[in-house]
């Protein structure tokens, strides 16, 4: 029998005692201490209030606990009348009440800790917060499957674990994790560059044809070689990468794709994880060490499991990656 060995992944620092877990390539829509303002996408947040809020929220069972956020401005009515007929017809004494504006994202992570609630979301994307030691780092490590990761783990202690149970579940679209304290990511930059500069880079099937068509030089010297432009203000990045666009979207034109990659923290850190063996980088970031970590296998939904010790003080926070179904 082979025994998968356990791979240290990095280490997370979190003075706030609060860490996030998320799809780590939606950290653009991440407000900190903000009121999140979307002027595309305008919404409503509701606490759900009443003798009966509680078993309201558990049956009505769109989100978790008693706060319903990001609900879009134009479906506000038809949602509140939902929610009413819904109380109706199970007894329940419970009303929607809005707030007076968007509760920021920092904000929600407080409320979800104090509540012990297992997360909430921002514009439908899971976010997973969780308290852990603010005093030292928190070890991240994989263990290896057959196709990928099987697990990744949060350790917060080396006690035994006596119980695990389930504590939520992560959607990721970017298939990425971003492990971050809930502080730090107020100063996270996700899309402005850090220097005014930015990358552009292609490739694909006829990387070589549009390569030659936009005059963009080689990048690097492996078989795997890449085409494309670095260190270019970022006007100049954007306009190019809007021709580039342009072509690929042509019927009938050439296969390729390209990436637009203005120096933020989001292009550091995936600089770090394009170059690791395991796919993951560190970045510190508004005083904390920031971990982001592919999921080797694409997208998905993850379970994520709690695992406890035997007073059910928390050991660790599990995600499975490879389930065999």
């Amino acid at each position: 029998m082979i025994v998968a060995v356990e791979v240290v992944l990095g280490e997370v620092t979190c003075p706030s005692g609060q860490l996030v877990i998320m799809d780590g390539g939606y950290l653009g829509l991440w407000s900190g201490d903000r009121v999140p303002d979307d002027e595309e996408r305008p919404a409503t947040d509701f606490a759900i209030v009443g003798p009966d809020a509680e078993a309201a929220a558990d049956s009505f069972d769109r989100q978790t606990g008693t706060r319903l956020y990001d609900i879009p401005a134009h479906g506000v009515a038809e949602f509140t009348a939902t929610f009413d007929e819904h109380c109706r017809e199970h007894g329940h004494v419970a009303r929607l009440r809005a707030f007076e504006q968007q509760v920021p994202h920092r904000e929600r992570v407080r409320h979800a800790v104090a509540t012990r609630e297992p997360g909430f979301i921002v514009m439908g994307v899971p976010v997973l917060p969780i308290e852990v030691p603010a005093d030292r780092p928190v070890r991240v490590t994989a263990v290896p499957g057959e196709y990928g990761w099987q697990s990744m783990r949060i350790e917060f202690s080396d006690a035994p674990v006596a119980d695990s149970w389930v504590f939520g579940e992560l959607g990721v679209d970017h298939a990425r994790f971003v492990f971050a304290d809930a502080d730090a990511l107020s100063s996270w930059e996700h899309v402005r560059p850090l220097d005014g500069l930015a990358d552009l880079v292609l490739w694909g099937r006829d990387q070589e044809q549009v390569a030659a068509e936009f005059g963009a030089p080689p990048l690097g010297d492996t078989a795997d070689v890449e085409y494309g432009w670095v260190d270019l203000p970022i006007t100049e990045a954007y306009q190019r990468g809007l021709a580039i666009e342009t072509r690929r979207n042509e019927p009938g034109g050439p296969k390729f794709a390209f990436d637009f990659r203005p120096h933020s923290h989001h292009w550091q850190v995936m600089g770090l994880v394009r170059a690791s063996e395991h796919e993951a980088g560190v970045i510190q970031v508004g005083g904390a060490d920031i971990l982001m970590a592919m999921t080797s296998v694409g997208d998905g939904f993850f379970p994520v499991h709690l695992d406890v010790d035997v007073d059910g003080i928390p050991v660790a926070l599990r995600i499975d990656i490879a389930r065999e179904d």
